[in-house]
């Protein structure tokens, strides 16, 4: 049975506890009660288990999204859409989005408990930092839904980062690689030369210097393609519905490594 399905079966809430328990819990209707908790233990939601992971990843990301999208005051239409784009992307049944967007919602109120949030996840996710760097990953697409990054938002996700214990001088790399595709993505197999901006742009998101060697190239290259590989952040505790997002960022890192050797064999 898939996360999902052992969460719509009832107890996973109490399971969980915190505030991510109490969230999902109560969107799904369940009855928080000991005989749900008995049961949720013998479904296999022991602390650590994979579906456990995933369902607290699912709960955190699109309450969390909520919030910075009321971060700079107001929710735009563009960071709604968004969400939408997201909910669509992981091709979610019709409970699965109902309970999506309920999250998103509950995330944008004032009484929105981050910290504590913040905190279940981190514990829930034990330190997989592969999986907290995608998890930070959907929340900076969420703070540039809108096309800029307002110094509000900023905040948030550096406080965010601190958190979860994610270094914030990571930060940019990962703008780089969320946002990388729309400098380099129409070179991809063109004939036409790459610019001098979208050549730094695709070392960017290698995070290599312009001037880095072949060996290290190749070896950053390898590394975000591990780190950003969609059957080991599934095994991590990423929802397999995410899987499409884990694989839009792989080809994005390859897009960018193709780059920057088609421009190293044209200049020599």
């Amino acid at each position: 049975m898939s996360w999902w399905g052992k969460l719509a079966g009832g107890g996973l809430g109490f399971a969980l506890g915190g505030p991510l328990g109490a969230m999902i819990g109560v969107m799904l209707g369940h009855q928080l009660d000991k005989s749900s908790a008995g049961h949720a233990g013998r479904i296999g939601f022991d602390r650590g288990s994979q579906e456990r992971t995933q369902a607290a990843f699912f709960t955190a990301t699109f309450s969390v999204m909520g919030c910075i999208a009321k971060a700079d005051g107001h929710v735009s239409p563009k960071e709604i859409q968004l969400a939408e784009q997201v909910v669509e992307q992981m091709r979610l049944n019709k409970e699965q989005r109902k309970v999506a967007v309920e999250l998103f919602n509950q995330g944008r109120q004032d009484g929105f408990m981050l910290d504590d949030v913040l905190e279940q996840f981190r514990a829930e996710c034990q330190r997989k930092t592969t999986l907290i760097q995608m998890f930070i990953e959907i929340q900076l697409q969420a703070a540039y839904a809108d096309g800029v990054k307002d110094p509000a938002e900023e905040r948030l996700l550096h406080h965010i980062c601190n958190r979860l214990g994610y270094p914030v001088e990571w930060l940019a790399q990962l703008e780089s690689i969320t946002f990388g595709q729309q400098y380099h993505s129409g070179h991809a197999g063109s004939a036409q030369p790459a610019s001098a901006s979208e050549i730094r742009n695709a070392h960017r998101v290698l995070g290599v210097d312009p001037a880095a060697t072949e060996a290290d190239v190749k070896k950053a290259y390898r590394r975000l393609m591990s780190q950003h590989h969609p059957d080991k952040l599934i095994s991590k505790g990423l929802p397999e519905e995410m899987i499409e997002i884990a694989t839009e960022k792989t080809q994005e890192i390859r897009k960018a490594y193709e780059l920057i050797q088609q421009q190293r064999k044209t200049h020599h």
